[in-house]
């Protein structure tokens, strides 16, 4: 039988999980009031930096006795930030299913060195036994969705609302396009990159008053580089949260997240966002359930992730090769689909079990998600006979 190529691309073939695509109409000219050439810290530059925190805390619908920061570094930056300014006061539970969760672990056993830390973890596509996490007495770190293995937390019921400790969650693939539970969330972490397809290289970080009080309460036995500290003589700088950056961000990149962010509201806000998510996984999730030897990665669909929909290849001639002649063959149908101008940026994590990874968040149009499907069945179906060939 032979296979034909789809007569359809996607208009828009960008399927990246971070940096991740643009909004819809989005256009270099639509930054042409970016303040290039000024500081920062001149009205216009704090004008711009505060509109953006206060567009933040509305989309996102963050109470507003949550202080919300622009911070260095992207997501990582605002984690570290939080692991190294807040952990130590007591005992931590680590959650690590995927890569950057593994991540943090490391950050918190080998550099930090907290004597008092137990891990929980799991294989991709699976989550870890959530009821055995103490909420109640210990600080947990976590990802709200697991970016490199498609799996996310499905709510947050298991986080006790009466706890002691700070919970701290990496929401970077989640905000925006997830409901986050903010009564259950002390600390919160994400970049501009993922769900509103900003720009890189910026990080926002959301604390509750407990994770203020943490700060003020609480000094680290380890000193603190000055990109890391959110406190000066035992008193918050107020400045962080009100658009005075810890350094120089970049201006262009603050008008593109503004732009991102007006997008959001023309859409519905938040509503409109994860609307549009959950559309774009259920296209995905109808090719899957309509074609043999694809799967999900996540195990069960109430941990699946809406925005990186990470899938897995089960057919028994692939399942049969071993590990790097999978994931040579992983790489081999994403190669099959850039070629194609249809689609690009669709490999597996490095670290993760070998499949596709596509990006479904908000900045993503359905439509172009439905032209896609075919070329994922049809780059398959072609690795596959190239299989039968070199078998030959």
């Amino acid at each position: 039988m032979v296979n034909t190529a789809p007569s359809m691309r996607p208009r828009v073939p960008h399927f990246s999980s971070g940096p991740c695509a643009k909004r819809p109409g989005w256009a270099l000219k639509n930054l042409s009031d970016a303040p290039l050439g000024r500081s920062h810290r001149a009205k216009v530059g704090k004008d711009k930096l505060k509109a953006a925190i206060d567009l933040t805390r509305e989309v996102l619908q963050v109470p507003a006795d949550y202080r919300i920061g622009i911070v260095p570094a992207s997501d990582t930056g605002a984690v570290e930030m939080a692991l190294w300014s807040m952990l130590g006061a007591r005992g931590v539970d680590m959650l690590s299913w995927e890569s950057f969760g593994a991540g943090w672990v490391t950050d918190v056993v080998k550099q930090l060195k907290l004597e008092d830390v137990r891990t929980f973890d799991a294989p991709y596509g699976e989550l870890p036994n959530l009821k055995k996490v103490d909420t109640k007495t210990r600080d947990v770190v976590f990802t709200w969705n697991g970016t490199t293995s498609g799996v996310r937390v499905p709510d947050a019921d298991w986080i006790a609302a009466d706890r002691e400790g700070l919970t701290i969650c990496d929401a970077t693939s989640a905000a925006f396009a997830q409901r986050l539970d903010w009564p259950k969330l002390d600390v919160v972490t994400f970049s501009w990159q993922k769900v509103l397809g900003g720009e890189a290289a910026h990080g926002m970080i959301v604390l509750s008053p407990r994770a203020v009080e943490r700060l003020l309460t609480y000094k680290p036995a380890w000193p603190l580089p000055k990109i890391f500290r959110m406190t000066s003589g035992g008193k918050l700088i107020e400045g962080i949260f009100v658009g005075e950056t810890i350094n120089t961000p970049s201006m262009l990149a603050v008008e593109d997240y503004l732009d991102a962010l007006l997008w959001a509201k023309k859409v519905g806000g938040l509503d409109g966002l994860v609307k549009r998510a959950d559309a774009n996984a259920r296209v995905v999730a109808k090719f899957v359930r309509e074609t043999d030897g694809i799967d999900f990665l996540a195990v069960k669909p109430k941990t699946r992730s809406n925005t990186s929909v990470c899938l897995t290849f089960t057919d028994p001639v692939v399942t049969a090769l071993s590990a790097e002649a999978q994931a040579a063959f992983a790489k081999q149908v994403a190669s099959i689909i850039e070629k194609a101008g249809a689609g690009y940026d669709l490999g597996h994590y490095r670290d993760a079990p070998p499949g596709l990874r596509i990006w479904c968040g908000a900045t993503v149009q359905s439509r172009d998600l439905k032209a896609l499907m075919p070329w994922v069945a049809y780059a398959f179906a072609e690795a596959k006979a190239g299989l039968g060939k070199k078998a030959a």
